[in-house]
């Protein structure tokens, strides 16, 4: 059955649903069941007014309004967005899996895709879809770490990405390339990044403690490490709940995990920390590549501190992801 309280349902079916609420007086707010990649689900209130200001902001950030194809799940935001943004622009979305027949129909107009960066890594394999993604005008890029490596070809392929940050409180994206959309303000709270804005959430439903542990003062508050750099932008550095705790050392596992992916012979990989009698937590590298324990072990000790290095690596065939296309950690952690 299809409802947007929560958002559910086919994507045609959503779209007429985000047309009809589009056009409504006084419509309650779409509710989002966010991934629960961390195991705790939430259901987050979005309005109109603040869909709508995402919405339009993106398009003004794009250059205007263009034709979307929606090539993610159509109930997370990111595929909600890739509709309501149709929606506000007037435009007719084109649902395809298939970016080579949407470059075909969409040739000769203004078009863009949101893709996660699983999906760019594959498509750049196929040397049709690397020209059809050429022929956007915006690739977006989010849901996940957009690897420098991986941009350096997309961008050498002549794909014109834009790496998107945000997340479900937030309308989806509302920092694009490191810089804030109109209106969208960034702040930090002891390292953590808070984002203010019009696109903001109105809260979890049925969760008011949450809701005022996460917006305070008009600002999120979220779990993401950050700062900005001396160009300006915004550089996610982290989360605070990827700190594992080792020995007494609190180890960032979304920096080993990057210097782990600099492996020669490395083609993706996820750090965690996990329960281990005598650390407490370990560090545990999944992998997808051949290096074994001792040789990942000194290539993360060559560019960071000794106390950072895995102590356990599992080679998996691939990462396993969500269907937004997020790591499921909880895979992950039961794989360890």
């Amino acid at each position: 059955m299809s409802s947007l309280h929560p958002v559910s349902g086919t994507a045609e079916e959503i779209l007429g649903l985000l047309r009809e609420w589009a056009a409504a007086e006084e419509p309650a707010p779409l509710v989002i069941s966010t991934s629960g990649s961390t195991g705790r689900p939430k259901r987050v209130m979005l309005s109109r007014d603040a869909m709508r200001a995402s919405a339009l902001a993106t398009q003004e950030r794009l250059g205007g309004p263009g034709r979307w194809v929606l090539n993610l799940p159509p109930t997370h935001i990111a595929g909600v967005q890739v509709l309501f943004r149709s929606v506000v622009a007037g435009t007719e979305p084109v649902t395809t899996q298939d970016v080579v027949h949407a470059g075909r129909e969409l040739a000769g107009e203004r078009s863009y895709v949101s893709l996660v960066p699983t999906q760019l890594h594959r498509l750049l394999e196929v040397p049709a879809a690397v020209t059809a993604l050429a022929g956007f005008d915006a690739v977006l890029i989010g849901g996940a770490a957009f690897e420098a490596a991986l941009r350096r070809r997309a961008e050498e392929a002549g794909i014109p990405v834009v790496a998107t940050y945000g997340m479900s409180e937030t309308c989806g994206g509302c920092v694009y390339d490191g810089r804030p959309l109109a209106g969208v303000e960034i702040g930090f709270d002891d390292g953590r990044v808070l984002l203010r804005g019009p696109m903001l959430f109105d809260g979890y439903e049925d969760d008011p403690a949450l809701t005022a542990e996460t917006l305070r003062d008009g600002w999120l508050v979220t779990h993401d490490l950050g700062r900005i750099t001396a160009g300006g932008r915004l550089r996610i550095t982290g989360r605070d709940d990827d700190m594992v705790t080792t020995g007494g050392v609190k180890v960032p596992a979304s920096a080993v995990a990057a210097r782990i992916r600099e492996h020669p012979t490395v083609f993706s990989a996820e750090v965690l920390g996990v329960p281990d009698e005598q650390w407490g937590e370990r560090v545990v590298a999944f992998v997808v590549g051949s290096p074994g324990l001792d040789e990942l072990r000194d290539w993360v000790s060559a560019e960071c501190p000794r106390a950072w290095a895995p102590h356990q690596v599992v080679r998996v065939g691939a990462v396993p992801l969500m269907a937004n296309g997020k790591v499921d950690r909880m895979r992950l952690r039961e794989m360890a």
